[in-house]
């Protein structure tokens, strides 16, 4: 028990350094948050065009229904508890029923939902809903629920360690860190539907939009839909208590505008085009399923009906890729990057094909587009590619950082390029060394290779300091002929025999030249 006193002594001077106090401009409760007002408004901003650009861009064949969504969302922000927001709304180019909010109000909501709603009412009832997770500060609840959390997952760990857990104890606090910040939490959801619908009803809107949103949910969640919503709308859980807990906040609130007609006529460009976005689905399935003529026959029906979704071409283009058919996948990509100039994954895909075929410089010319608009690791890896091969190896190495991060292929292989540049001159930064003093007295150097390519003819150089800043004589060690990923190797010196550990702290030990595969 001391143990965990002392725990609690140590981390209380902590938080309260940390700590801000703040009231949620929503409830007027006072919340504890390490995310300022102005703070979240930049994280907003800045993590706005990132986040459309990962999820489909924005949906640009009816810049009418942009308007639309956007002016019933600022007529929602009005009567919010935070009117001065730099709201911004946009509907994305995406046929997932979501809709999210960012910090500071960056608000987005897909096509794929717009499509499940019946009027205007329903379609406010879900901005004024997102609305208030932006004005009730939920973000920043979460980041700073993360940040406690991980302060948390220390404490455990070293709890853990304490009481024989060791890793464990850590291990366990990251699940739980992970588990909280998957999605908002359950008190998050019912606040914003119940001010969300306050918001509509200061705006004129029938608050049973709101119940009736909640049921087209609950539908959805249910039977041969559950595949369908699970993982998608995760972020905004459906649920019966939710449905009833709107229910009862609509009879205390006047009815108001539902607009069914406008609305209808707003999404009349989507709901002609659903056919297509369906036989895109299919397309996918097939792609995935490395069946080039099925997905190429859906993507002719998809445009046959909308021939301007550029998603659909880039589609096409994969297909003919996998037809082995770079002229034709190049002419598809053309025409996805004609239809829609500004999605950062029709340039990818063109840059790809194009460094695939030897066009070292129309490849660079699209993946400098798309990695401007996003930078992805796919980018980022031919880039650095394309920069070594020009000589460039800064920028190589710049690029390939950015890409190494993460666990997929081309992070794997960026890390391999990345550490062939790096072993070449800074091989101690991957090639590490362990100086200890064995049983028969002499001093060993155990040598480790943390890259993750194979390297030959290590060379060493061991150093005798003459105090714990100033280096003596230094002599060059010939080490392992090789050591592959991982291995490690133990050396012994001439140096010898010692009585004791404090007679070898005077001696550094550091790699400092291999030789590495070519890039």
């Amino acid at each position: 028990m001391r143990r965990f006193r002392s725990l609690f002594f140590v981390l209380t001077p902590l938080l309260l350094m940390l700590s801000g106090c703040s009231v949620n401009p929503v409830t007027g409760q006072s919340e504890f948050s390490l995310v300022s007002a102005d703070q979240e408004v930049a994280i907003g901003a800045n993590n706005y065009t990132p986040s459309q650009q990962s999820q489909g861009g924005r949906y640009y064949l009816d810049p009418n229904l942009q308007v639309y969504v956007s002016s019933v969302g600022h007529k929602l922000a009005a009567v919010s508890d935070r009117p001065n927001l730099p709201y911004e709304f946009v509907v994305l180019n995406n046929s997932v029923p979501n809709a999210w909010a960012l910090p500071g109000g960056k608000i987005a909501v897909n096509r794929g939902l717009l499509t499940h709603l019946e009027d205007e009412s329903q379609l406010a009832a879900v901005l004024g809903h997102e609305i208030v997770h932006a004005a009730a500060r939920h973000g920043a609840s979460q980041m700073t629920r993360g940040t406690l959390l991980n302060i948390g997952a220390a404490a455990v760990g070293m709890a853990g360690a304490s009481y024989g857990l060791g890793g464990a104890g850590t291990q366990i606090a990251q699940m739980g860190a992970a588990a909280w910040m998957a999605r908002y939490g359950r008190e998050d959801e019912l606040e914003s539907d119940n001010y969300g619908m306050e918001y509509m009803s200061r705006a004129g809107y029938d608050p049973s939009g709101a119940v009736k949103l909640q049921e087209t949910f609950v539908k959805l969640s249910q039977g041969r839909q559950q595949d369908f919503i699970s993982g998608l709308f995760a972020s905004h859980p459906p649920s019966q208590e939710r449905v009833n807990a709107n229910r009862a906040k609509a009879a205390t609130l006047p009815k108001g505008t539902i607009n069914r007609d406008i609305f209808q006529r707003k999404i009349k460009q989507l709901k002609q085009d659903e056919p297509a976005y369906k036989a895109q689905d299919a397309a996918i399935k097939a792609l995935n399923a490395k069946d080039a003529k099925t997905a190429l026959a859906e993507l002719d029906r998809a445009i046959a009906i909308q021939p301007n979704d550029g998603y659909f071409w880039e589609l096409r283009g994969h297909a003919w890729e996998l037809q082995k058919n770079p002229a034709n996948a190049e002419k598809s990509f053309t025409t996805a990057i004609g239809k829609n100039p500004d999605y950062f994954s029709h340039y990818l895909a063109r840059g790809m094909l194009r460094y695939d075929e030897g066009n070292k410089s129309g490849a660079r010319t699209d993946l400098e587009n798309s990695y401007q608009i996003l930078p992805t690791p796919y980018a980022s890896y031919y880039l650095g590619e394309i920069a070594l091969d020009g000589g460039d190896q800064q920028n190589a190495i710049r690029y390939f950082q950015t890409a190494a991060a993460g666990t997929s292929e081309v992070a794997k292989k960026a890390q391999a390029r990345l550490a062939v540049l790096e072993l070449s001159t800074a091989p101690h930064k991957y090639i590490l060394c362990k100086l200890y003093l064995a049983e028969d007295g002499y001093l060993y150097i155990v040598i480790k290779n943390n890259s993750p390519v194979t390297v030959t003819n290590v060379e060493l150089q061991l150093t005798e300091m003459l105090n714990a800043f100033v280096a003596g004589s230094s002599t060059t060690l010939s080490g392992p002929s090789q050591l592959t990923p991982g291995q490690q190797l133990s050396m012994r010196t001439r140096l010898g025999p010692f009585k004791d550990n404090a007679e070898i702290n005077r001696y550094r030990a550091q790699v400092t030249r291999v030789q590495v595969p070519k890039p």
